[in-house]
């Protein structure tokens, strides 16, 4: 499994286990890669996955970016700031399982919310920063 792939399903295993995203997106959380054709709002999406090469030693270090998504049809900005919230907690310096890396770190490091060009949809960002190593 590729080191991003591997980083997006710790990613997603602590959203879907988090008792406050869970309060927000359902139990099981309303976390999708493609979500389906008729989604149940609020709902989140795995965006952007970008990585970069950040060797400094010996070992092999990728500086990875993820982009979160939320959608909210509540009305208002409300119930996307309550999710941003939600998720920045679960995943700001959160323990990540990975297998075949290390994580050394990963944080919270930009969030947006702003009306959708749909006029009825409001469309958060959150995005994540994280380093991992090979072990």
């Amino acid at each position: 499994m590729s080191a991003e792939r591997e980083l997006a399903a710790a990613i997603r295993a602590a959203i879907l286990t988090d008792e406050n995203v869970q309060a927000l997106l359902g139990d099981p959380a309303r976390i999708y890669d493609d979500p389906p054709s008729d989604p149940v709002f609020p709902y989140v999406t795995l965006g952007r996955v970008d990585t970069r090469n950040a060797d400094a030693s010996a070992s092999a270090a990728l500086e990875h970016g993820v982009t979160l998504h939320v959608w909210s049809r509540h009305g208002g900005r409300a119930e996307a700031l309550d999710v941003i919230g939600a998720l920045r907690a679960a995943l700001h310096d959160a323990p990540l399982e990975l297998e075949a890396r290390r994580l050394i770190f990963v944080f919270a490091s930009f969030s947006d919310v702003f009306r959708s060009g749909d006029g009825r949809t409001t469309h958060g960002v959150l995005r994540l920063r994280a380093l991992t190593e090979a072990i």
